[in-house]
């Protein structure tokens, strides 16, 4: 493992990455040179998947809300769940 590893080429990539190196550390095996520069993988590694992470938050906030800055929540459904949905809320709805 070297600092000139490239970056992995998407959030699941690197998550895989993590729970191999985590594997490693545990198994005991690891002379302590070698469990430290894992180690140091391991914090760039999740560092990397937090920054996505964080990123894809601000993404999704952004696409999320409404022209005065208010989050708008909806639910997801698919084409199908328009007539089941319809339903569900006449169900929820009391007659009065």
């Amino acid at each position: 493992m070297s600092d000139t590893t490239p970056p992995p080429q998407d959030f699941a990539a690197t998550v895989e990455q993590l729970e191999t190196i985590v594997e490693r550390l545990e198994s005991g095996e690891l002379s302590l040179e070698d469990a430290l520069t894992a180690f140091e993988q391991g914090v760039r590694l999740t560092r990397d998947a937090q920054q996505r992470l964080d990123t894809a938050e601000l993404k999704v906030r952004a696409l999320s809300e409404d022209s005065e800055g208010r989050l708008n929540v909806a639910p997801f459904s698919g084409p199908d769940d328009s007539k089941d949905a319809a339903e569900e809320e006449r169900k929820e709805t009391p007659p009065w």
